[in-house]
């Protein structure tokens, strides 16, 4: 019968190739820590004090030890140092100062380097990936990201993310979240470290950005340029204002992120839950852009002081609680986006406080919430 052919040996540079493909790493970054690694077996094991480099053959896997001696007129020690007349013979035309390399690879050393540098090669290739994935991640900050969780540390989601673990901790998660372990979550990066044990990725559902990630990705127009985010203010589990403006005037900002029947934008609301959204559009025009953010109240005035950033809104008597917002947050949240200091008053209010003499009415005509009064009906 027929012996059965051996399978031929994988050498050393193919194992180590094929555990770069595996471990997404670079072949030269391996090779490098095998000569590290090997440098150590070898001052353990052969000559502490040698000046040595170490340089593996990437053809054929061979080792090869090469002691390095400085050119000198007179040797003093003889370690690190090789007088120019002995150099000579080795490398012709060397000169003082000089650095020449000779070979003193032991015998046996090919045995003792596999079995002393073995850990330290693990070590080397648990740092490479580490950097590999802390590399990745670093250039996703501030992106989205989709993984599992795998477990809960304290309040703490431990989310797995490719081949390694991020963190959602609670302040960064939304009131209104409820995963469980084995649940699939999205999240924005919002930091990246390095840590003892490998970059430690930090991750929030409840920072503006996560919101403007996720309307980023739904609006074509968005990721064209066509429209421009232009501010976020949210509070998450509660609600969210999105300023948008359209740099094309035939594309309506407002219009083209909700969609025909608000289509476009419901995977955002999906996303959100019971959060509400407002998507208001920008204006470089003051009065307007506060008036829009103060939506869905109607606006009767606005009066801005450029100096401070203070501005006035008077709105309909019956409309003073739905501008305020309840426990004032869609006050709080206009004012976040606008960046200015505003101060509601209801008609009735501001007929009772004079304007203060530094500020002064705008035209709020182009705001979408300023308020029309209907007509007096005449009587018959």
């Amino acid at each position: 019968m027929a012996g059965r052919r051996k399978k031929p040996e994988l050498s050393l540079i193919d194992a180590l190739k094929d555990l770069c493909v595996e471990k997404e790493i670079q072949p030269e970054v391996l090779f490098e820590a095998v000569e590290s690694a090997l440098k150590v077996a070898y001052k353990k094991n052969f000559n502490q004090d040698d000046n040595v480099e170490i340089v593996l053959d990437r053809e054929d896997g061979s080792f090869h030890v090469y002691s390095l001696k400085s050119v000198v007129e007179e040797v003093t020690d003889p370690v690190i140092e090789i007088s120019k007349e002995e150099a000579e013979k080795l490398s012709p035309g060397c000169d003082i100062d000089d650095v020449v390399e000779i070979e003193v690879t032991p015998k046996n050393f090919g045995r003792i380097a596999a079995q002393a540098a073995k850990q330290l090669v693990v070590q080397k290739l648990r740092e490479a990936e580490r950097g590999v994935i802390y590399d990745e991640f670093t250039n996703r900050e501030s992106d989205l990201i989709r993984g599992k969780i795998v477990r809960v540390e304290d309040g703490n989601f431990i989310v797995e993310v490719g081949k390694t673990e991020a963190i959602l901790v609670p302040t960064e998660q939304s009131p209104l979240d409820n995963y469980k372990l084995g649940d699939y979550v999205r999240a924005y990066i919002i930091e990246v470290k390095k840590g003892g044990k490998g970059p430690q990725v930090y991750l929030s559902r409840t920072h503006p950005n996560f919101l403007r990630r996720l309307v980023e990705i739904e609006i074509p127009e968005i990721q064209e340029g066509i429209i421009e985010i232009k501010g976020v203010a949210r509070e998450a589990g509660a609600r969210a204002k999105i300023a948008v403006a359209s740099k094309d005037p035939n594309v309506e900002a407002v219009g083209s992120c909700l969609g025909q029947r608000g289509v476009r934008i419901q995977p955002v609301l999906d996303e959100l839950g019971e959060e509400k959204l407002d998507i208001i559009e920008w204006s470089p025009n003051a009065g307007v852009y506060v008036a829009n953010a103060l939506s869905p109240s109607k606006i009767v005035s606005v009066a801005i002081s450029d100096e401070d950033k203070n501005c006035r809104v008077v709105v309909p008597d019956n409309q003073l609680s739905l501008a305020i917002g309840k426990e004032g947050q869609n006050a709080r949240l206009a004012a976040r986006l606008t960046g200015w200091k505003i101060d509601i008053k209801s008609v009735k209010q501001a007929r009772n406080s004079p304007m203060s003499d530094d500020m002064h009415e705008v035209d709020i005509s182009g705001a979408a919430s300023v308020f029309k009064p209907r007509p007096k009906k005449g009587r018959r």
